[in-house]
């Protein structure tokens, strides 16, 4: 366990000025998390929590956890959300707890333009325990962990009407250092750049199409494209596939319980070396809006 570890660890010592927040095969249920304009737009206070293990069988592997609270308030114009998130992959763990707002400009009754901000910090605890060096009595690794606390914010710009959406957001603007460790200038969190844009089509009374794409950009790595096609079908049921340019695939299913709960389960394979090693990544997500209005729910929402 110790040396795979201590092999992951090198491994992101190298990139991590690539990228760095965790990928998700439902990335669509993580809006707030890469936008804060997203928060209040579904018209109700919803909650989402969605709970990833990547590469299973491999020690050390990514495990990826979140949970969203958003909501509109009394006017309407505003939204608050919450985002909390639970990053591990070998001996590095890192929390991130962020407060969203958002301001909505109404051009229409179904078309908008949310500006939104977040702030949080980043939690980060590298435990030295679980590695190993060549290096006797390594002074950079003494402490049994190294802890650091990274303030940071971020903006956001989110459209949506009826049938389609698109965002543009920074979560993190500034570049704060992960570790202690060796150069501090070297291991940084870096800056990403997110654009999502998607739809939702009518093929007959029972079927619909949600077409939805997000890139992921930073500094010193490739670009990162997630393109995923949805099937609801009798606003019930949500199938559908995923694909990461040069990375993974991935299936997805979905079921609306009610009008207010849905449940999704996915798993995704990746097109590198590195699946003759591990057997897949799995995804759950639960969903649930809470509507205070005497009609409930007012539409099913699809983004």
């Amino acid at each position: 366990m110790k040396n795979t570890c201590f092999a992951i660890f090198c491994f992101m010592s190298g990139v991590l000025f690539a990228q760095q927040d965790p990928h998700f095969t439902q990335y669509f249920e993580n809006t707030l998390f890469v936008n804060p304009a997203y928060a209040g737009s579904r018209g109700a206070l919803n909650i989402t929590s969605v709970h990833r293990e990547q590469w299973t069988g491999f020690d050390g592997r990514p495990q990826s956890s979140t949970l969203s609270i958003h909501s509109p308030m009394k006017n309407e114009s505003v939204g608050l959300g919450l985002t909390l998130v639970n990053d591990a992959i070998g001996p590095m763990n890192q929390t991130m707890v962020y407060g969203d707002y958002s301001f909505t400009l109404k051009f229409s009754e179904k078309s908008h333009l949310a500006l939104g901000m977040k702030a949080g910090v980043n939690l980060i605890n590298l435990n030295t325990q679980e590695l190993t060096t060549n290096t006797a009595n390594d002074p950079n690794l003494q402490s049994s962990s190294n802890f650091r606390v990274n303030p940071n914010f971020g903006f956001g710009a989110y459209y949506h009407s009826e049938h389609f959406f698109a965002g543009f957001s920074i979560p993190k603007l500034l570049e704060r250092s992960y570790s202690d460790l060796d150069d501090p200038n070297r291991s940084i969190e870096q800056r990403h750049y997110y654009t999502i844009l998607g739809g939702v089509f009518n093929l007959n009374s029972s079927v619909k199409l949600r077409p939805t794409c997000q890139v992921k950009m930073t500094a010193g790595a490739p670009i990162s494209i997630d393109l995923a096609l949805t099937s609801i079908l009798n606003d019930k049921f949500w199938i559908g596939s995923m694909f990461r340019y040069n990375a993974a695939i991935g299936f997805f299913t979905q079921y609306s319980v009610n009008e207010s709960l849905r449940i999704g389960l996915a798993t995704d394979f990746g097109i590198q070396q590195i699946r003759n090693f591990n057997s897949g990544t799995f995804e759950a997500m639960i969903s649930y809006d809470f509507s205070f209005e005497k009609n409930g729910i007012r539409s099913p929402r699809y983004f």
